[in-house]
């Protein structure tokens, strides 16, 4: 799917009905769909429990909360993508403390443009995240095979008083005899020995 043909889940978290209103329009533009909104930090919390999102936009301050540390939990626990807007003089405190957490920040009263620019700052680095995320589930999946394959070879060496290389050897020979994956040999040894 091309960047172009991709749309972004948001949610925006503004506790002023004017900003929910502005920036959806820009996301809308930006084919950002769907934009969720929360007007305080305990209803955006209760929206990113019900589902993930691409964006999450922070309209600083909020009511029970300034919203820092919820954007900064959220890039940390997700592959989430952060705009924090505050104002103009805590933008340089702010952008210290939430940008090594990976939230993006931008300082109020902002363009129009500006928002647009950090939406498509906000596209490149989820996009890379969702490679990030790939990559990880296949290294996880690729030692789940390397657990299930020891675990198989174990029950060789227990069960056949195979030594360990002959347990290895005799798998990998399964394997290419059958053409199959060696984790394939795994789960049949370890459904017929358990």
């Amino acid at each position: 799917m091309s960047l172009e043909e991709r749309r972004y889940s948001v949610l925006v978290v503004s506790a002023a009905a004017r900003f929910q209103e502005s920036v959806s329009g820009l996301l809308a533009d930006a084919a950002c769909g769907p934009v969720i909104p929360a007007a305080a930090v305990g209803a955006a919390e209760r929206a990113v429990l019900e589902r993930p999102f691409d964006f999450v936009i922070v309209n600083s301050p909020l009511p029970d909360d300034p919203g820092t540390r919820f954007a900064a939990d959220l890039c940390a626990r997700q592959g989430t993508a952060a705009l924090l807007l505050v104002r103009t003089e805590l933008y340089a405190e702010t952008r210290a403390q939430v940008t090594p957490h990976g939230v993006f920040t931008l300082p109020k009263p902002t363009t129009r443009q500006t928002l647009a620019l950090a939406l498509s700052w906000m596209a490149a680095a989820r996009e890379r995240l969702r490679r990030l995320e790939k990559k990880t589930l296949s290294i996880e999946e690729k030692m789940e095979e390397i657990r299930l394959v020891n675990r198989a070879k174990w029950l060789l060496v227990s069960e056949l008083s195979m030594t360990e290389p002959d347990a290895h050897r005799y798998m990998e020979k399964q394997a290419m005899d059958l053409c199959v994956p060696k984790r394939q040999v795994a789960e049949n040894i370890l459904k017929t020995y358990r």
